[in-house]
């Protein structure tokens, strides 16, 4: 039995060597025919790479918060839709390339809200990136300079969801204008974005100085994306 283990760890079935010591230890190995117990140890196995990957996805996603679906607090007063928040977190949206825009007052909650759809996306598989806007921002100033630009936008555009939270903070010169609006393009009915910001989708016009490239992002972003928006919600952190 401890051959069997040491080859199965050794060949990288590290969910059926646990498996199989619990099965050992809880005295039941002996209780089961050969195809029952091959199907616990085969589903040991799925679960433990299903756990790895999701592991895997969180940390290259780099959240701000650790949310989940669960841990959202539908207050009435928040005027949230829960039917359709509980509707896109089947993932529905990633596999049709949709987008999702999230507003409302500064601390009500929508970082938490993408958060907890992006641990979902992640739950099933997805692979996110997590950017706040100036972090974002900052990012591309960096890749600029060190001559990687093309490498980071392949990677985002290739990424199944992209969260940029609190949109419509600082201000943008051309030249990031021009590289987010390369991002978001990269991205329009291929891969699934999540834009979070302070102020209502009828105000990110004026966020740009260049009329063209803000036409070019308006029309990718507002007209076919899903709206989620907190309407007369009190701070969580003032509560808090």
């Amino acid at each position: 039995m401890e051959q069997i283990k040491s080859e199965l760890s050794g060949m990288r079935l590290s969910g059926m060597a646990a498996a199989l010591q619990s099965l050992q230890e809880s005295r039941k190995i002996h209780e089961l025919s050969f195809t029952d117990g091959l199907r616990i140890l085969l589903q040991a196995e799925r679960d433990q790479r299903q756990s790895n990957r999701y592991a895997r996805l969180v940390k290259n996603a780099s959240f701000r918060y650790r949310a989940s679906m669960e841990e959202i607090n539908f207050d009435a007063s928040g005027g949230l839709d829960k039917n359709l928040i509980l509707s896109l977190a089947n993932g529905s949206y990633i596999r049709d390339a949709g987008s999702i825009l999230i507003t409302g007052a500064t601390g009500c909650g929508k970082s938490f809200i993408a958060s907890a759809l992006g641990d979902r996306a992640c739950r099933q598989g997805y692979s996110v990136i997590y950017f706040g806007m100036q972090k974002l921002l900052s990012k591309l100033k960096i890749v600029r300079i060190e001559g990687v630009a093309v490498r980071f936008f392949e990677k985002l555009a290739k990424t199944d969801l992209l969260i940029i939270d609190d949109f419509g903070i600082g201000t943008m010169d051309r030249q990031q204008q021009l590289h987010f609006l390369e991002i978001i393009e990269d991205r329009h009915a291929r891969k699934s974005t999540i834009i979070s910001s302070q102020l209502p989708p009828a105000n990110w016009f004026d966020l740009f100085s260049d009329e063209t490239i803000a036409d070019a992002f308006m029309d990718r972003m507002i007209h076919t994306s899903h709206r989620i928006e907190f309407k007369n919600r009190e701070s969580l952190r003032k509560k808090k």
